[in-house]
């Protein structure tokens, strides 16, 4: 257990809490939030003072660099409630892990492990009324830091915020996705920030994605910057297929983000005997497997879908169906290991699960 410094932390409760709103939050993915949230500002060289406070709206000068110069990074994390009430929290050092990753490429301070994680931990305790009990609901946890200085002009900031809030949710897919393969826009090319969780990353594929889903699709599947002949990620998660009896994955690179979901997934299924290859996937190889009925599952990993199914992808104006969900052995299979993990209903043989 990483060392705590609670006594650090300020608290300020709000007197008026908002716990009647958590149902409307499990119907409303990211649109209803908990009654607190954490902060902590970087100046001088070194993080000061943490608090716990009412969640508010931010006051932020028109010059706040983040707004004008992008650095801004965030990570995505759940908690949730086991049958004795207890909350857990699935591989919270990995976030901690990642976030500083991100920040180190976008050219942002450190978050110490133990300033983070007691923060997060505080915060639960604070509003554990607000994790949702049910089957098929979190409480998503949202960490994120952004620049601060109130300057216009291109250099890293010198002071920067630092802050978790929360919101109940309930399921991010309400139906298995359509997706479309992109070989015309980029999301992230060789040598740029790809594999960082940077608030730009998803603003470059906001306009590719809006035009996908005038066409009816849900999410893109990203292909290499550099020929659009390998698969990469796709919006909201990492893409995983199972052709013939293998589990396929693109390896990560510098223009791939390293899920967590998706290690949790190889993991599992290296446990479970299958036979793993992280390597380049290119287009046409899953394009045959479906055309010749060997591409037996496709799905997306990533903390807000967990598993979400891909029922079509469109390649070149054709559309290529999947196998019905019912018929998917693998992806059905550790989507359920890995719920009853984060509930605490099945053993934890890899030390993911911090119960507070």
């Amino acid at each position: 257990m990483m060392e705590t410094i609670a006594n650090k932390i300020n608290v300020s409760l709000t007197p008026n809490s908002r716990i009647s709103e958590l149902e409307e939050g499990l119907n409303n993915f990211g649109r209803v939030f908990s009654d607190h949230m954490f902060v902590v500002d970087y100046a001088d060289g070194k993080w000061g003072t943490a608090s716990i406070q009412p969640y508010k709206n931010l006051s932020l000068s028109p010059a706040t660099s983040a707004i004008h110069y992008g650095q801004s990074i965030f990570e995505g994390m759940k908690a949730y409630k086991n049958k004795a009430g207890k909350t857990l929290i699935f591989r919270p050092t990995d976030n901690i892990k990642r976030l500083n990753i991100s920040a180190e490429r976008m050219c942002m301070p450190a978050i110490p492990e133990d300033l983070f994680y007691d923060g997060l931990t505080q915060l639960l305790e604070t509003d554990k009324a607000w994790i949702p009990p049910h089957e098929g609901t979190s409480l998503y946890i949202r960490p994120f830091m952004f620049s601060t200085d109130n300057y216009i002009g291109v250099k890293p900031s010198d002071t920067y915020k630092f802050m978790i809030f929360t919101t109940p949710v309930g399921g991010y897919y309400s139906e298995p996705v359509k997706v479309k393969v992109e070989t015309h826009y980029t999301r992230s090319a060789s040598g740029g920030v790809g594999f960082a969780k940077a608030a730009g990353n998803y603003a470059a594929s906001l306009y590719p994605a809006k035009l996908a889903q005038k066409e009816g699709y849900h999410q893109l599947v990203w292909t290499d910057a550099k020929e659009h002949k390998y698969i990469e990620e796709s919006g909201t998660m990492n893409i995983m297929f199972v052709i013939g009896d293998k589990l396929i994955t693109p390896s990560t690179s510098d223009s791939i983000l390293d899920g967590i979901t998706r290690d949790s997934v190889l993991t599992l299924a290296r446990d479970w005997g299958y036979t793993v290859e992280e390597r380049k996937v290119s287009i046409d190889e899953v394009v045959e497997a479906a055309a010749t009925g060997n591409l037996k599952e496709a799905f997306g990993t990533g903390t807000a879908a967990t598993i979400a199914q891909i029922a079509v992808f469109n390649h070149n104006g054709i559309d290529y169906e999947l196998p019905a969900i019912e018929t998917r052995e693998f992806s059905n299979r550790v989507g359920q290991y890995l719920q009853d993990i984060k509930r605490g209903k099945i053993q934890d043989n890899h030390g993911w699960i911090v119960e507070l």
